[in-house]
This record gives structure tokens, sequence and C-alpha cells, in this order.
């Protein structure tokens, strides 16, 4: 077909520079015959064509293809930055809340306090101590009171130059002066080795205590502030043939949660800040001098 439209338009290109007026009916019937088989022939070119266009069509499908999936992968490692930084957001946020509540509880402290950051924990099963990033060098010594937020934390045991190590509340060698406060009842808080409870110690069987009362410290020693709580009774258990009640609290500090600390400056202490200040003080005028 293809050889006989190639004869046809050769021919007919012929008898058009040839004006012959007795070729003209066959010029014509060659033109009819070139539309008829011109038809056909169309089909066949689409046919021909048809492998290219599909090779075409499916290497701009794989390019958008993979196009997307390169803006896919771009979007999901954007979407992930994002979403850290909410998460950090929302973790500087906590923390802020946190220090502000450390804040507002200075403000009801005796005399000066020290904000520190519990940064690790004493890894041994028997005893209840974190590390905080106070020393000797801020002025941080043994038998400090340490609390945070909510309540009494527990109070320093050792003290290097830039860390210290507290003993909580609950650590079982821990025993702290008390009072209920709504009957004024002293007594002695211990630890229980326990992160949840406390017990309080040889509780008279007639002891008006009951479930929900909050017991604080009564500041007797000078070690830790009067009035600061230390929990919530939880659980009271006086049967018969007990010597003395068995009464439970639950810590009000939050002994596992807790990020930072306050180290309660004893008065010796804030004496001497104050002394070093004005020798400071004393320094400068006689080098202006």
């Amino acid at each position: 077909m293809s050889f006989a439209l190639i004869y046809l338009d050769a021919f007919w290109k012929q008898t058009r520079d040839n004006q012959d007026p007795s070729l003209l009916p066959i010029y014509q019937i060659l033109k009819d015959a070139r539309a008829v088989l011109s038809t056909p022939a169309s089909y066949i070119y689409a046919l021909a064509e048809i492998p290219y266009t599909t090779s075409d069509s499916v290497q701009d499908l794989a390019a958008d293809r993979s196009a997307l999936n390169a803006e896919n992968k771009q979007l999901k490692a954007t979407l992930l930055m994002q979403s850290l930084q909410v998460q950090r957001y929302a973790a500087l946020k906590s923390e802020n809340d946190r220090l502000r509540e450390l804040l507002g509880s200075r403000k009801k402290l005796p005399g000066n306090a020290v904000i520190a950051e519990i940064f690790g924990a004493v890894p041994n099963p028997y005893t209840r101590q974190v590390f905080i990033d106070k020393g000797s060098d801020d002025g941080i010594v043994d038998g400090l009171g340490v609390v945070d937020a909510q309540g009494l934390f527990g109070q320093i045991v050792s003290v290097g130059k830039t860390s210290s190590r507290v003993l909580l509340v609950v650590d079982r060698d821990h025993a702290v002066p008390v009072r209920v406060n709504r009957t004024g009842t002293r007594l002695i808080a211990g630890g229980t080795g326990e992160n949840t409870s406390l017990l309080l110690e040889n509780v008279p069987i007639s002891a008006d205590i009951v479930v929900g009362d909050l017991v604080e410290t009564s500041g007797f020693g000078g070690r830790f502030p009067d009035g600061y709580p230390l929990g919530v009774v939880s659980a009271i258990s006086n049967g018969s043939g007990l010597t003395y009640a068995q009464v439970e609290l639950r810590p009000s500090a939050q002994l596992n949660s807790s990020g930072h600390v306050l180290v309660i400056m004893s008065q010796r202490q804030n004496n001497n800040a104050l002394i070093d200040g004005d020798n400071q003080s004393s320094r400068r005028e006689i080098a202006a001098q």
C-alpha cells in the first residue's frame, strides 16, 4: 500500500506537470484511488505510532511518579521536623511551667533558696537518691533541705564542687518531724523505700488522724521549712493487737517527674553570703578610693 501511494503520488505529480487534457480522467481516477487508499493508511500510521506514544506516556508517567515520590519524601521530612519542633515546644512549655511553680514556692520559703536541676539517679535498688547540678561552689552543704513545687523532696547527703546527692523523703534512712495540719499533732514521718508511700512512726491508736489529712513539716530541728507539704494520709490500719496505728502517706512531691528542685539555704549560709557581699562592697570602695 505504501509503494502504491508513492507510485500514485509520483504519477499524479507527473500528470500535473504535463498538463495533458487526455490524462485528466486518469488523473481523477488516480486521485480517487489515492483518497481511498489514504484512509486505511492513516490507521496503519496510527498503529505504527502506538509504541512510540505509549513509550513517551510511560516515561512521562514514570517521571511524574518519581517527582511525586521525591516531593512526598520531602513533605514527610518537613512534617517530621515540624512535629519535633512542636514536641520540643511542648516540653519547653512544661519545663517553663514547672520553673514558674518553683519560683512561686521560692517566695514562700524562709531565707534564700537555690534552683537546681536533677541530672541523674543513684543506680542502687536499696536507696532512693538523685544527683543535682549544684555543689560547694554554689554554697551547698550537707544537711540542707530540698523541695519541689508540690512538697518536701529530700535533703542533701553528699556534696561535690559542682554537684550534690539528694536523699529522697521516701528512702528508708530518711525521717522528718511533721505535724497533722488539721489537728496539729506532731509526729515523725519515715520513708518506706517506695516512691509512692511514707509512714508515720509510733502513731498512738487514739490519734485523731483520718484519710485525706494533710501532713506537713513542723519546722523542728530547723532543717526543713515550717508548714511545707509532705504528704496526704492515704491509708490507716489500727486493728486490734496493734500497739501503734499504721498510717501511710502519699508524698506531695513529684519524686518521679520533677526536673528542678529548690535547695533551702540555711540562715548560716545566708549570713555568709551577706558577709561575702559586704566584704566585696568594702573592697570595691577601697579600690575606688
